[in-house]
């Protein structure tokens, strides 16, 4: 792979531009049979699970904003551009209410890469509105809570792994505006999600319930993994990447040990295929996978590797790199996406084994690293 890695990104690229063409104004998120869906699609009905508030919709900007600097070409920044201002109504109408903490994963790959890339103000307005956001779903007593109440299920103390990737978007505010509050409340979280998120085998776990009045740990769940107390793959890739980049921001060893101690866990458990499953601890049948996690993982182990200064992490992800490229991808510019057997929770039945606009981002994020293209956004 490493000797064909502009062959694979050439590819790549020509399969972006025939993507990006075919959806033109649509946010897509998942690719069932080679067609992505749209998530700005106005014809479906409101809800949290539907429409511009869903969590993954950041990352066609950041597929656009990829396509751009790969290329140099206007049509991937003319793209991100109309998305973002597709995805401006969230602060400003009904998708208001369907926000979480992963406005990180919305605004991050989408207009922070954007003003990064172009210097955009209006990017980074988003950017800064998006931070402000998440930094206001922080409380006091230690934490961010992750997402809003469900019915009678109020979620106050809820908090999830994936936050460690939202936080990202609160260092760079606090630096972008020379603020501190920002990079307080991420070091507060982060350090909060160290002591209760991880397992004494270093791995970690999905969901933590904190009391909301007093901080403390009341309960884990079992969230989108096999079952409670299980390691759920997706969870175990974002709490390396996270706690690498909270270590590149801010130099504390504990971040580093951390993202070196969910790593040596996840590796552990990798098959000889180095496809990835949902979970490491689910039944031999039926075998799901979940190539958005291999991916996720290849790019964080990259970032631990030059973060610990320990090349057996690169070669790792290369190694699982390699395997998505011989066995998971498609590089047809005929069809939409091109990580395979992607899955969003092992228990679902709508989002198993399909094609995630993420996963793909992680993907060609991975190989723009490899390659010495990467803009480092996280």
């Amino acid at each position: 792979m490493r000797n064909d890695i502009d062959n694979i990104l050439n590819k790549i690229c020509i399969k972006l531009e025939n993507t990006r063409a075919r959806c033109q104004g649509t946010i897509p998120y998942l690719s069932r049979n080679g067609h992505y869906d749209n998530k700005a699609d106005k014809s479906v009905q409101w809800s949290l699970d539907n429409g511009l508030s869903w969590w993954t919709n950041g990352f066609w900007g950041g597929l656009m904003n990829q396509g751009a600097d790969l290329t140099g070409e206007d049509k991937f920044d003319a793209e991100c551009q109309n998305e973002e201002e597709m995805m401006d109504s969230c602060f400003s109408s009904k998708w208001f209410y369907g926000l979480h903490h992963d406005t990180g994963f919305m605004w991050l790959p989408m207009s922070l890469y954007r003003y990064m890339r172009t210097g955009s103000k209006e990017s980074k307005r988003r950017a800064l509105t998006a931070a402000a956001l998440l930094a206001a779903r922080f409380n006091p007593a230690g934490f961010i809570r992750a997402w809003n109440e469900e019915g009678e299920d109020v979620r106050a103390g809820w908090s999830i792994i994936d936050s460690m990737m939202n936080i990202s978007l609160l260092y760079w505010a606090g630096k972008e505006t020379k603020d501190p509050r920002f990079i307080q409340i991420a070091n507060i979280h982060a350090e909060t999600v160290r002591k209760n998120f991880i397992r004494q085998d270093g791995s970690v776990c999905h969901i933590v319930v904190f009391n909301p009045e007093t901080g403390m740990k009341e309960a884990e769940k079992g969230g989108q993994g096999y079952k409670e107390g299980s390691r759920w793959t997706r969870g175990q890739s974002w709490g390396i990447y996270g706690f690498a980049n909270a270590y590149n921001h801010t130099g504390k060893k504990e971040f580093l040990e951390a993202s070196t101690r969910i790593a040596d866990s996840f590796i552990a458990s990798i098959p000889s295929s180095y496809l990835i499953p949902v979970d490491f601890d689910q039944p031999e049948k039926p075998a799901y996978e979940d190539s958005t996690a291999a991916a996720i993982a290849a790019s964080a182990l990259i970032t631990l590797s030059e973060a610990s200064n320990k090349e057996k992490y690169k070669d790792i992800a290369e190694r699982i790199l390699d395997s998505l490229i011989d066995d998971r991808a498609d590089f047809s510019p005929e069809t939409d996406g091109i990580l395979q057997k992607c899955t969003g929770s092992y228990h679902g039945e709508k989002d198993r084994e399909v094609n995630f606009a993420y996963a793909d981002f992680y993907f060609i994020e991975a190989l723009m690293k490899l390659k010495g293209k990467y803009r480092a956004i996280w």
